[in-house]
């Protein structure tokens, strides 16, 4: 019913900047908090940051000044620009969001997650 879809992994340098994309589609209501998740190699997911529908944002400690979450609501759509990358931000990232497809119908769906590799 519904789908995630990221774009905007890649390659880059340390101290490096890459902006990830997520484009929500489908049977959709309402969009609640959205958010970018990380997997590292043998190392549990983690939230790195989530915004609310009405624009508050958290992060995680690590990427607090680097990183800013953005949102359209009319897009359906969320963004994570990453600047002064490092080889620890090297994960999986994944696009989480919290939809509703009807009134009282609310689930968390996943994307398939894109790769970032920060390495020189």
């Amino acid at each position: 019913q519904v789908q995630l879809m990221e774009s905007g992994g890649g390659l880059v340098q340390p101290g490096g900047s890459l902006r990830l994309s997520c484009v929500a589609s489908g049977r959709i209501f309402t969009i609640h908090d959205m958010a970018w998740y990380r997997q590292a190699p043998g190392k549990e997911r983690e939230l790195v940051a989530v915004m609310t529908r009405i624009g508050s944002t958290a992060y995680t400690d690590s990427v607090k000044g680097r990183f800013t979450i953005s949102r359209d609501n009319a897009k359906n759509a969320v963004y994570l620009q990453m600047d002064s990358l490092k080889p620890e931000d090297t994960a999986v990232y994944y696009c989480n969001g919290n939809i509703a497809v009807a009134p009282l119908r609310r689930d968390v769906y996943w994307g398939q997650g894109t790769q970032v590799t920060v390495s020189s």
